[in-house]
């Protein structure tokens, strides 16, 4: 037996800490030292690591955990508050990138860039552009003074509804790439799947009702367990049975458990095992699959082009949404501008494609580089949207609130603990 794959981790665990300090010095999201740490040092850049099953395996439960966290944080509540403009402005923030993102591999395919590429590819690759991270943006609106306008928290609100919807069209195209099923079958078994995640929420639900009735605050431990437990097989049953993503079932356990009292206790639980290990092995393990030497002038093309259609899509289907909704020009280009930026739901679904073998090795790094670019630009684009600008009046928001509140919590959490907050 090898034990190499404990030097593995310590390099990986290691390099992505320190670049995702380094970056965040520069506003970026952590998720962008990430990469950088598994491009470094995998075969783009030093080939000291290289993809191995035990990191493939690695990676694929940290990709279950972190959609079960998403799941944990999502409340229900908040998405049925967030009314028109919300949904609105993540609906065509969804449909806009992906027929333009489908539109463009199309255009790839016949000019020769993408040779060989597939009308389920081009979709793919439409569902990577829907996804939205709005960690940098409310980071730049905090900075500007603007995340509590009612601008800020209509991005907050269609952010939430987004990822959403963004799973949404996951669930239905993976579905359609795992065999040969027919549109209808394909959405019938989607149909079925969510019946029993229902059933198995009340289920879940009632029983941890009853576990809180009987524990009277003893053996809180438990809850993490059970709520994993439930995790684990509603991701093993999606996949196995259904052909729905193993991820969807882990976000639909996340849902539960966000409905149960003990949710955001169990949530606490999970996020150190996250933040320790499982998320950096997932953002590196896809950094350490590009290859950068593959690159030519029509892949660089292709990445520069694709970065245009990342950013110009977000910022014509959200401010469609936004002016739908009465917003001005102004106001609907900066939530065009907010919602622009790209993160770890792209990297999810990229990764997913590449995993069923409906993305080509080759589309990672150009993905890659549309992850990085639109991190670097979208603080660049807001600050531009809202220059010369007084500022707005504030708006009553409890997702702004939200925010707000986790912020003070983590900075008690660290002059409880005498840390200095990073």
């Amino acid at each position: 037996m090898s034990y190499h794959y404990l030097l593995d981790l310590a390099l990986i665990l290691l390099s992505t800490k320190l670049l995702g300090i380094a970056t965040g010095k520069f506003q970026m999201p952590r998720v962008v030292g990430a990469l950088l740490a598994g491009l470094i040092l995998g075969p783009a850049a030093l080939n000291i690591l290289s993809e191995t099953a035990f990191l493939s395996q690695l990676s694929e439960l940290g990709v279950i955990v972190i959609l079960f966290t998403a799941g944990m944080g999502t409340d229900l509540r908040e998405l049925r508050s967030a009314g028109k403009a919300g949904f609105l402005v993540a609906l065509c923030g969804v449909l806009v990138p992906m027929l333009m993102g489908t539109g463009f591999g199309w255009m790839a395919g016949r000019l020769g860039w993408l040779p060989d590429n597939t009308l389920l590819e081009n979709i793919f690759l439409g569902t990577v552009l829907t996804a939205t991270s709005v960690s940098i943006t409310v980071e730049t609106l905090k900075e500007l003074g603007r995340l509590d306008t009612h601008v800020g928290s209509t991005i907050l609100a269609a952010a939430l509804i987004d990822d959403v919807l963004g799973l949404v069209a996951l669930t239905v195209v993976s579905s359609m790439a795992g065999g040969g099923s027919g549109l209808l079958l394909v959405l019938l078994k989607i149909v079925l799947f969510f019946a029993i995640a229902i059933t198995a929420a009340c289920g879940g639900i009632w029983l941890f009702r009853q576990m809180i009735a009987h524990a009277h605050q003893k053996n809180l431990r438990r809850y993490p367990v059970f709520a994993f437990v439930l995790c684990l097989l509603l991701a093993y049953c999606a996949e196995e049975f259904f052909g729905v993503a193993d991820i969807i079932g882990a976000f639909a356990a996340g849902l539960v458990v966000a409905c149960t009292p003990k949710a955001d206790y169990i949530r606490s639980k999970f996020e150190p095992l996250s933040y320790l290990l499982l998320t950096p092995v997932f953002f590196a393990g896809i950094g350490i699959k590009v290859e950068l030497p593959q690159l030519n002038g029509s892949l660089i093309a292709f990445s520069l082009l694709l970065l245009a259609v990342a950013i110009l899509s977000k910022v014509i289907g959200c401010g469609l949404g936004a002016r739908l909704c009465g917003f001005d020009g102004a106001e609907s280009l900066q939530i065009g501008a907010g919602m622009a930026c790209r993160g770890e739901v792209a990297l999810i679904v990229a990764n997913r494609g590449l995993s069923m073998g409906v993305l080509s090795q080759a589309m990672m790094t150009p993905i890659v580089i549309t992850v990085v670019g639109c991190a670097v630009l979208t603080p660049v684009l807001l600050k531009l949207c809202f220059s010369g600008q007084a500022k707005g009046a504030a708006a009553s928001s409890t997702i702004a609130d939200r925010y707000h509140k986790a912020e003070q919590l983590e900075l008690m959490s660290d002059e409880m603990l005498g840390k200095k907050p990073q």
